[in-house]
């Protein structure tokens, strides 16, 4: 299987920010045809295509547009419709759509400008993450290049249609990357999971009918108005059709961005990366970003798209493949990865809030040495009962590397039971640990 570079074509063009750029690439042709054509037709046209939607769940984008709600409202005037694209990207090991925004910004704008076309939005935001200003600077230019050529404002083009576009940054919260928290912050509250239904598609940003989509979903919506149904089906799976951007971070020899069809293996694309760095090997990997459970290197060959990921006993998500090799403790990265969800959590449900707390004070002790074998119990217990009944998929996500690594690698938990210290860093016995309370205290708040 070869790479298909689409979305990071002109990366590499000196400038390639630049409208100027862009239009030398094809860019801006698909809003003419997409503006000749009838809205409906528009929705239909990404249906058919079978694109998915690239922010983690892989919801058919066109079926989520399809469910914008049309014709006047109740008191006969029609209700305002926004499209809000999340570009909060703060998945651990993620790194896709910021690249992306930062060497092709009009890609992205082309794609907002044909999506709120056919969900007739007369109004679309870009949520960024406000960390990230070098991006927020380069959005911001690219928007006003396009306000200038008449892309966006009034009459676009003469189509008739109007469009604002506008550019807002997050205070860096990972809970704003769930959809209806980052509509709260959008609205100015506080970031925080609301309780569904009613659904955005219903009652979204001010309680107006709203589309949230990723980034990349919506960079891909142009490539498939300008070349057809059948050039983007050429690619991926019959289900999982098309092509999408792999994030590879970690031991390999060339991380980076890997764009290519979906179904493609890691193994494949440890080829085009220059595989594991030297002398190491594989030992486990994440396909879609920290929030999905483990794969080892028995699960080199998945194919890695919806279907295939899923059937493996793990989820696609973000498509951000860290790969660990065999010099890792699996104990302490997963600490890390509980460390962090514990300290995002929103604090508004329970078995989130308190749950990430007493998963990161278990592994802490485990991984020094100093837990019991009834401990690995307590873990798979806590897990459990944030996994599937937190309010949103933080608690999935936090459960998730838990669960999956006791499955996989339940004699390494076991190994720094039976030496009382990690078996990766002999320097972090018992001994040492009780020298560092603070480090590795458990129990008590």
């Amino acid at each position: 299987m070869t790479l298909t570079p689409v979305l990071t074509e002109h990366w590499d063009d000196p400038q390639s920010w630049t409208i100027d750029t862009y239009r030398r690439h094809s860019g801006y042709l698909a809003v003419r045809t997409a503006l000749r054509t009838e809205p409906d037709q528009v929705i239909q046209t990404i249906k058919d295509a079978g694109l998915r939607g690239r922010g983690g769940a892989g919801f058919p984008t066109g079926l989520k547009w399809g469910f914008i709600p049309q014709g006047p409202g109740k008191d006969g005037v029609r209700t305002p419709h926004y499209l809000v694209v999340n570009a909060d990207e703060s998945e651990p090991g993620t790194c896709k759509d910021i690249p992306l925004m930062l060497a092709s910004p009009h890609t992205l704008i082309e794609g907002v400008i044909i999506a709120s076309y056919a969900i007739r939005a007369d109004t679309a935001f870009i949520y960024l993450r406000g960390e990230v200003v070098p991006v927020l600077r380069r959005l911001q230019a690219a928007v006003a290049q396009a306000y200038d050529a008449g892309l966006l404002g009034r009459d676009i083009l003469g189509s008739g249609f109007d469009l604002e576009l506008i550019v807002h940054a997050g205070a860096g919260a990972y809970i704003c990357g769930e959809e209806t928290a980052l509509l709260d912050s959008l609205e100015g509250r506080r970031g925080q999971p609301r309780l569904r239904p009613p659904f955005p598609a219903v009652a979204g940003l001010y309680a107006c009918p709203t589309v949230v989509n990723n980034v990349e979903s919506i960079a891909s919506v142009a490539p498939i108005i300008r070349n057809g149904i059948d050039w983007f089906r050429s690619m991926g799976s019959e289900k999982s059709p098309g092509f999408t951007l792999y994030s590879l971070s970690g031991h390999v020899t060339r991380p980076g961005q890997y764009e290519a069809p979906l179904g493609v293996t890691l193994r494949e694309l440890l080829g085009y990366a220059g595989g594991v760095r030297a002398g190491h090997r594989v030992k486990f990997w994440t396909p879609g970003g920290s929030s999905t459970p483990l794969f080892t290197d028995e699960h080199l060959d998945v194919p890695l798209d919806y279907e295939g990921v899923a059937g493996a006993g793990s989820m696609l998500g973000t498509k951000a493949l860290q790969i660990f090799d065999e010099t890792t403790c699996v104990v302490r990265a997963v600490l890390r990865w509980t460390e962090f969800y514990a300290h995002e959590s929103c604090g508004k449900c329970t078995p989130c809030r308190e749950g990430t707390y007493w998963l990161v004070q278990l592994l802490k002790r485990v991984e020094a040495g100093r837990g019991t074998e009834s401990d690995l119990a307590k873990l798979l217990d806590i897990s459990d009962s944030i996994n599937g009944k937190s309010f949103c998929a933080l608690g999935d996500g936090a459960a998730s590397p838990i669960l999956s690594s006791l499955k996989y690698f339940r004699e390494e938990y076991l190994d720094h039971l039976r030496l009382g210290r990690c078996p990766f860093d002999p320097a972090k016995s018992t001994a040492w640990a009780q020298r560092h309370p603070a480090d590795h205290a458990g129990g008590q708040r």
